[in-house]
């Protein structure tokens, strides 16, 4: 019985040992690159908005009431064109009361003239005292300085009357009227009656914080960014739906202070938008490209596992052994990540079959190929080949 014991558990020991070595797991074929050093573009992306390039407040200048709208709500409208009649009844009242005081000023001047002429001669034959004849003169030249006063606040009045017909300061597409028919407007409030917006070329204005221009700008000192002073700097937009403008602008525009509240600084790029297509008030994504940078490395997108503390990828250890490696990701260039700390060059990074790996497992690498290349070694079966479009 002893015997017949020790050679069944002698067999299932055996069972045991030959179950775990099958049970041992399988290296999971892998495509790779190296990473390498390279020159990549340096680019910063910021969220903008759209603004025009001028806007016209159109309000009262003088006050009465709204008598008509005389253009059409969101159309585009010339430099002069009228937008509104405001009732001049009472400006023209007060005009013509004004030019009726010019009248009555005029012919107290020409009285007043005539006086001095008859004085002149009656003082050098001593008719008439110098003291008479410097009073005379003294009035002539006060009701001038009243018809002068008085043709001042005609031009004034008519001035006033002008303004009760109200006109584009610009031309631009003139927004909703912000005042109806029967509406009173006041000249003292300034009432605001529509908006007019020049949009055949457009500002976008991004906010970067101050720490990180100062970190472009210690690049640029230090020969990391390639970029050489005055060159223009520019810029691509993306809508919200990931569709970029096919029109690039360039920046205009850096402010030499910083905000205080917000402890980032003003930039600004102009760009042509003949089409309409960029609104003002809307947000974009910008991508500002500032030079290159020389010794950059880049990853595949299909590489990266991105994680809200940043970014991580599976490298080839020395044992052929898969490990997670956090890096610090840049931005997006193409498909390609830009890898700002956590790889050196030479390192192997995974870029499929990454779903089918953890860290410490045991894998094959099959060399990605690279432009027109060919892999390296090629999958015979299978389950061997790495799936298209792999995460």
């Amino acid at each position: 019985m002893r015997a017949l014991l020790a050679g069944a558990i002698a067999l299932l020991l055996t069972a045991c040992s030959s179950a775990d070595e099958a049970a041992a797991p399988a290296a999971v074929p892998v495509r790779t690159i190296t990473v390498e050093k390279t020159t990549l573009p340096n680019v910063i992306e910021l969220p903008g908005r759209v603004e025009p390039v001028r806007t016209a407040e159109v309000r009262a200048r003088v006050t009465g009431i709204v008598q008509r709208r005389l253009y059409e709500e969101g159309t585009w409208v010339s430099a002069g064109q009228p937008l509104f009649r405001i009732d001049p009844r009472e400006l023209r009242a007060s005009y013509a009361q004004t030019q009726a005081s010019l009248q009555r000023a005029r012919s107290t001047a020409a009285n007043a003239r005539a006086v001095v002429d008859r004085y002149r001669p009656l003082v050098d034959e001593d008719a008439i005292s110098a003291q008479e004849y410097d009073a005379a003169v003294a009035a002539a030249r006060q009701a001038e300085a009243s018809v002068a006063e008085i043709r001042a606040q005609l031009d004034a009045a008519s001035l006033q009357l002008g303004y009760t017909t109200v006109r584009a300061p610009i031309s631009g597409r003139a927004g909703r009227a912000q005042v109806t028919e029967g509406a009173l407007v006041s000249q003292a409030e300034g009432t605001l009656l529509t908006k007019i917006e020049q949009t055949e070329r457009v500002y976008v204005t991004f906010n970067q914080s101050a720490s990180e221009l100062l970190a472009v700008r210690n690049g640029i000192d230090s020969g990391d960014i390639d970029y050489k002073e005055g060159e223009l700097v520019e810029v691509r937009l993306t809508f919200s739906d990931g569709e970029e403008y096919d029109v690039p602008g360039y920046i205009d525009f850096l402010a030499y202070s910083v905000d205080e509240e917000t402890g980032t600084v003003e930039l600004r790029a102009e760009f042509p938008n003949g089409n309409g297509v960029l609104l003002p008030g809307e947000f974009v994504r910008a991508r500002i490209l500032v030079g290159s940078i020389a010794n950059g490395i880049a990853v595949p997108q299909r590489a990266v596992q991105v994680n809200q503390n940043g970014g991580s990828v599976f490298v080839i250890d020395a044992d052929g052994l898969a490990q997670l490696r956090p890096i610090q990701l840049g931005t997006m260039i193409g498909e390609r990540w830009v890898v700002k700390s956590g790889l050196k060059e030479g390192d192997v990074v995974i870029v499929s079959n990454l779903q089918k790996i953890r860290p410490g497992a045991p894998v094959k690498p099959v060399e990605a190929p690279v432009g027109n290349k060919k892999p390296a070694a090629k999958a015979t079966k299978p389950e061997d080949a790495a799936p298209a479009g792999a995460q």
